[in-house]
Parts: structure tokens; C-alpha cells; sequence
């Protein structure tokens, strides 16, 4: 076996489904007889759908999600404090959207289908996995005993009481909140409004939530003196929800239970042949939402260095890159969130009255606004270290280590397709108003294609269709909507190694392309040949206009 995946939530379906696209060969251990069957994360963003759409499998989710949700932050009255709308699409996606896990989850684990690499033990759990050198060694307890499995690598996706992580002897650092909050889920939305609702009330703060499919999520702040069981009665559940709702007693909950807010991150991501993704290696307060999604972002960091490291495109220290990138950005979003958990939970009046006041006259100026609307406080991917090269960058603020745009595009023989599409789920070179074999050399441009890279010259939409520069190796692309460009016109570089993850390897002028060429195979690991592990191209949905 390549890999065993520890747990079949989210995050190990979706490396299964990476992985299993690159020809993989990948075993999932999940203790539970069946997937999770109800609600827990509510948003997805657009990086995530940018990661589902790379796996072919956004034709399948969109139907269980709601797309550009607003966010609204209310005081005790319940009068507006803030507002977070944002409409920017760069990455191909809507930043907001409300979601049905079970449901995702459910077409994640279908996916898998596809690939007769990858199967499944229900009704298993990983009791030991011990790294021998050349090979780990899982022990897997299941219904007809104990068995052992060798596999090359072992990525614990088993949450946040994670027993890979246990076995991996590294800390979980950070704390965990002393407030309780009750979580209720909803069948037969009695609200049906379209968006998420954040009551800072300091009587009792309080969250309501649209999740598609007419489910409403309530969640509300439990008091020191009040235990958990009383607020899991079905009288009390009634009681906190009947502020919102004519008929509290007349609602179809789907659940209820208490539970409180995590900020922890692993002191380690990998450690030999053994690492952790998702909750296993990082937990967050919900306030932004990104728990789920941090989970995913694990997965299509790590997804294509596996598969480069297993297919023979790279060296195993390309695995150490992991760490290095995923850590930093993991850690903000919990300070994020932690953050604002704490501007969302004061209890005391006095202090909320001066939070109300500071946050109403921060709303009233222009670029403080915009700031907050577009969620521009969001923590973006920012690789300073890693599997990128910074050293031949011109720009001011450089593009490597971030995730390229991904505008709609046109080719010879198709019309508004998203670029991603067009790049392929590899490594790809794309130019500006150039010729990536010219530009790059025979020799450089060589090992890319041995590497399976696709090449893209882009260029104004006017040039689509002149031949005078066709190269049967390379992809021509019209910029439909001038987004290309203006990425462009904002850089010095004009010639982007862009990695399968869609993150900006390296920039640089045409001249400097071969140096910089021959440095990212060597910053990467990378080797020529091997097996491209690409599997047949998936037809992949359309980003909503």
C-alpha cells in the first residue's frame, strides 16, 4: 500500500480523491461503521471549491451549497453592527457559502468510486502504526480481528483527539475555552432567510446560521451556572430558540448538543513517514468558519507532494515542505478566529457597549468598510519558505508562494472556461504574451514535459486565433475578461511556475526562466521521468458567473 488514511471525514476523502486521481494506491481506516450523518461545519470557501473543483467533483457539490451567504453582526437589539458580503471571484468561486457536510461529504466518498486504487474499511480502527525506515507498520483492529498493513506513507485525518497523533508523540499546544455553547440544528427552516446572523448580545450571544436545504443552525452561549444537561433539554432548547422563532415548540431538530471552542495546532505536522491533517493538526474556534476549511487546505497542500514523492517526480524531503507552509498560515486563521470569538462573547454590558460603539464608527469609514466587506482580514496563503523559489521575483510584492487568480478564459476550441481547466491537475508554466518553448529552452522545456507539465501562452483575447507562434506542446489562451492581464500588470515577472495546488512556484522575467527553471527542480526535488500518475482528464464543473 502507498498510503493509509487514518478517518473518512472530509479531509481524508478529499486526499483519497487526490490521490486516487494521480494513480495512487490509497487504504482508508475509518473506526465508524458509515459517514458522519449530520451537520458540523456550515461554510465552505472558495479555495475549498477551488480544491473539489480540481478532483472533478463541484458538479456534484454545488447543489448542496448556498453561494455568497452575508454575514451580519447584530447587537442585543439587534440592529447592524457589521456586514461581511464579499463579491471578489478571483479564485473562480464565491468566497462565502453556506453547506450540507453530510451531504458534501457524501459525494467526496462517492467520488472515490473512480478510482480502483483506493478502498475503504469500515469499521476499523488504527490501534498502532510504528515507522520502520523504508515502510510503516499499521495495526488495524476490525470486526474479524487484528491485522497489520505496510504502507509507504500513513497521513492521520482522525481529528482532533487524533490517535496518529498520539503515535506520533507530538504535542496539540494551545488551550481551550472555558464557555460552553449549545449547538441546534434545525429540519423545515422556521426562519428561511438566506444568510448567518451573529447576535452579540451579552445577555446570551448567539449565532443563526442557513444552511441549505431548509436547515437552520442556532448556537448559543450556556452560562457558568447552567450544566450541560439541562441544556440539552428539550425545554430549554425551546426556551433559547423561542426569541427567534413564533413557535419554538413546533421545530424538527435534527440535533442538539453542548460543546466548546478549541485553538490548538500541532507542535509537529510530520514526523518521518507519519503526518497529520485536518483537525488532528489544528483546531479553531467556529467563528470564521475555517475549521473545514483548513482541512481541505491541508489536503491539496500535502495531496500533490505525495503523489510527486510516490510517482518518482520527487525526493521525500519534498514532504517536509508540508510543515513549513501549512503551519504558519494554520496558525493565523486560529488567531483569527480566536479573535473574534472574543470580540463576539463579552458578557459584560459595559464592555460590549464600547465594543458596539467602536465597531459602529470603524463601519462608517470608507476603507475600513471595504476592508471588511470584501474579507480582506481573511489570511491568505503566503509561502515565504518551502516548495518555492523567491529569488528571481522582480515585483515589489511577489506572487510566489500565493495561489494564482483563476479568471474565465478562452481556448482555440472552447469558450469561457475556467483556467484551472485549462492548467490541468499538474504542474503547469504559463507566459504572458510569450512562447514558453522559446522562453524556457529545449532543455528546460524538456524536462517539464518528462515532469507531465502543461505549457500556456497567454495573451489578450484579440491574439487567440493567430497561429503565427503555434507550438503543438502548448496550450494558447485568451483573456476574455482582461483579469490575466491586470494580475500582470500589477507584476514585474511574466513568466509563472505554477504548482499542481495552483500556488505560484516561482516568477520571473522570460531571460531568467532557465535559471530559475533549473532552481525549482532542485528547491522541489524534482526528477525527470517517473510515472505522471495523472489518470484521464475529468470534465470539471463551471464556476458560477
Amino acid at each position: 500500500m502507498d498510503v493509509v488514511l487514518v478517518g473518512a471525514g472530509p479531509v481524508g476523502l478529499t486526499l483519497a480523491n487526490i490521490l486516487g486521481h494521480h494513480g495512487v494506491r490509497v487504504l482508508i481506516v475509518e473506526e465508524r461503521a458509515t459517514l458522519i450523518d449530520y451537520p458540523r461545519g456550515v461554510g465552505l470557501d472558495d479555495e475549498s471549491l477551488r480544491t473539489f473543483q480540481s478532483i472533478g467533483l463541484t458538479d456534484r457539490i454545488l447543489p448542496h451549497t448556498t453561494p455568497n451567504q452575508i454575514l451580519r453582526f447584530v447587537d442585543a437589539r439587534r440592529a447592524l453592527l457589521a456586514e461581511i458580503a464579499p463579491t471578489d471571484t478571483s479564485f473562480g468561486w464565491p468566497k462565502r457559502n453556506g453547506f450540507v457536510q453530510p451531504l458534501v461529504d457524501a459525494e467526496l466518498l462517492a467520488g472515490l468510486d473512480r478510482y480502483p486504487s483506493v478502498e475503504i474499511l469500515w469499521h476499523h480502527a488504527m490501534r498502532s502504526c510504528t515507522d520502520a525506515g523504508e515502510t510503516v507498520r499499521v495495526q488495524v483492529d476490525g470486526p474479524q480481528g487484528s491485522s497489520t498493513i505496510a504502507a509507504r506513507y500513513v497521513v492521520g485525518c482522525d481529528g482532533g483527539r487524533s490517535a496518529t497523533r498520539h503515535q506520533m508523540d507530538v504535542s496539540f499546544e494551545g488551550t481551550t475555552s472555558s464557555t460552553r455553547w449549545l449547538v441546534v440544528d434545525i429540519a423545515s427552516d422556521p426562519l428561511g432567510h438566506p444568510n448567518i446572523e451573529v447576535g452579540a448580545d451579552p445577555a446570551r450571544p448567539n449565532v443563526s446560521v442557513s444552511i441549505a436545504h431548509g436547515i437552520r443552525r442556532f448556537e448559543f452561549m450556556i452560562h457558568d451556572d447552567e450544566s450541560d444537561e439541562l441544556a440539552e433539554d428539550p425545554a430549554f432548547v425551546a426556551k433559547m430558540i423561542a426569541p427567534f422563532v413564533p413557535y419554538p415548540d413546533q421545530v424538527d431538530v435534527i440535533r442538539r448538543r453542548v460543546y466548546t471552542h478549541h485553538s490548538r495546532i500541532a507542535s509537529a505536522f510530520r514526523r518521518g513517514r507519519l503526518l497529520l491533517a485536518g483537525d488532528a493538526a489544528h483546531l479553531m474556534p467556529v467563528w470564521q468558519g475555517q475549521g473545514y476549511n483548513s482541512g481541505i487546505r491541508d489536503a491539496a497542500n500535502l495531496g500533490w507532494k505525495l503523489a510527486a514523492v510516490i510517482n518518482g517526480h520527487a525526493g521525500d524531503a519534498l514532504l517536509d515542505s508540508y510543515d513549513q507552509e501549512r503551519r504558519k498560515h494554520a496558525r493565523a486563521m486560529i488567531d483569527l478566529s480566536t479573535m473574534v470569538g472574543k470580540v463576539i462573547s463579552p458578557t459584560n454590558p459595559r464592555v460590549t457597549a464600547f465594543r458596539d460603539v467602536a465597531v459602529r464608527i470603524a463601519a462608517a469609514i470608507p476603507p475600513v468598510k471595504r476592508y471588511v466587506l470584501g474579507m480582506r482580514f481573511k489570511p491568505m496563503p503566503r509561502y515565504d519558505q518551502g516548495a518555492v523559489v523567491h529569488k528571481h521575483t522582480r515585483s515589489p510584492r511577489s506572487a510566489v508562494g500565493t495561489l494564482f487568480i483563476q479568471p474565465r478564459v478562452d481556448t482555440r476550441d472552447r469558450s469561457d472556461v475556467p483556467l484551472d481547466e485549462v492548467l490541468g491537475p499538474w504542474f503547469a508554466v504559463l507566459c504572458w504574451n510569450n512562447r514558453p518553448r522559446e522562453v524556457l529552452g529545449e532543455a528546460a522545456f524538456a524536462r517539464w514535459k518528462s515532469l507531465g507539465a502543461v505549457f500556456v501562452a497567454a495573451r489578450p483575447a484579440t491574439q487567440l486565433h493567430w497561429t503565427g507562434h503555434d507550438d503543438p506542446d502548448v496550450v494558447v489562451v485568451g483573456d476574455r475578461t482582461g483579469a490575466l492581464k491586470s494580475w500582470f500588470d500589477g507584476q514585474l515577472d511574466s513568466v509563472l511556475f505554477l504548482r499542481p495546488d495552483r500556488c505560484v512556484a516561482g516568477a520571473c522575467i522570460a531571460q531568467l526562466a532557465p535559471e530559475l527553471s533549473a532552481e525549482l527542480f532542485a528547491a522541489l526535488g524534482l526528477t525527470d521521468g517517473g510515472e505522471h500518475g495523472t489518470g484521464s482528464v475529468l470534465r470539471l464543473a463551471q464556476p458560477s458567473a
